[in-house]
């Protein structure tokens, strides 16, 4: 028997029952399949179950089960694609359900790095390798979520109670309407943050847990810029602070910077309708402050 963590149970218990109830069965199938020996206490992600798991040959891998839905069927296949030196490697996986055997890093990510400024640098360079990679045939595409954004936009706008922050929020539909016809097609990790580059043997630093796109890069910016957000707090000047981070990006990967704007106000206009969809009446305050800094 296995003791699912109970920050899993608390963000699936509602919508995905069923999945958790699975778990035990499932790890005891992987750990048979691919013969593996749990090797310590299990972890979790937002979405995902982590073991720790040695493998036949005495190597130390991490299993990853998760359910399968859009950002997690590809996964595997985006790990793949990019090249070997940036990613954490896949050992094996399972299409049908999303169950991933990845090789164990490192407990530590950029978000411990003690310089945010550095930490920030490291992953721009990444980015500006992993942006590089078309993205293969079967993942979806940053077209279809920025139309479902701009359909989305007559429903929820109007629930935000401030008009100034409905019509700030209409100027971003508008600038992902002009952007969607040359939506890219690069391979983007979606959701490249600080948390999600780990510390590796092989190279210094790995991505990890992408949750595929076929897009432009400049989409890519956002997460960035909005974690290690209390590293940009104590600076004593925010929004100068965002724009220096968002500069340091732009240096890094060489992102144009009218296209890095549109699709970063694509960006915030994404978790706004997601924020406002739950039932928030006005925008974020992180959010605000980034548009304030990128946008005013």
């Amino acid at each position: 028997m296995i003791e699912i963590p109970a920050r899993l149970i608390r963000n699936h218990r509602a919508k995905a029952s069923d999945w958790l109830d699975s778990l035990p069965g499932a790890v005891e199938r992987y750990v048979g399949e691919w013969e593996l020996t749990v090797d310590g206490e299990l972890l979790s992600g937002e979405a995902s179950l982590i073991v720790p798991v040695v493998r036949r040959d005495g190597t130390a891998a991490m299993l990853k089960l998760q359910s399968v839905n859009d950002e997690s069927e590809s996964e595997a296949l985006a790990l793949r694609t990019w090249n070997h030196d940036d990613v954490v490697e896949v050992l094996e996986d399972d299409p049908e359900t999303s169950t991933i055997l990845l090789e164990r890093l490192k407990p530590r990510t950029l978000d411990d790095h003690p310089d945010h400024v550095e930490a920030t640098r490291i992953l721009a360079g990444i980015l500006s390798r992993l942006m590089v990679v078309p993205a293969p045939p079967g993942v979806r595409k940053l077209a279809d979520i920025a139309a479902g954004m701009i359909d989305d936009a007559p429903r929820l706008i109007p629930q935000l109670a401030d008009p100034a922050e409905q019509a700030l929020t209409w100027r971003f539909v508008a600038m992902v309407k002009e952007l969607l016809p040359e939506s890219g097609d690069r391979l983007l990790h979606w959701d490249l943050h600080y948390y999600n580059v780990m510390a590796a043997e092989r190279q210094p630093w790995l991505a990890i847990d992408p949750k595929p796109l076929a897009g432009d890069p400049a989409f890519e910016l956002m997460p960035a810029v909005w974690n290690r957000w209390d590293d940009l707090v104590a600076t004593g000047d925010l929004s100068q602070a965002i724009r220096d981070r968002f500069q340091l990006m732009l240096d890094v990967t060489g992102i144009e910077r009218d296209r890095a704007l549109g699709w970063t106000a694509g960006r915030i206009l994404q978790n706004v309708l997601w924020f406002t969809e739950d039932g928030d009446t006005r925008i974020e305050d992180e959010l605000a402050a980034v548009a304030g800094a990128l946008f005013s």
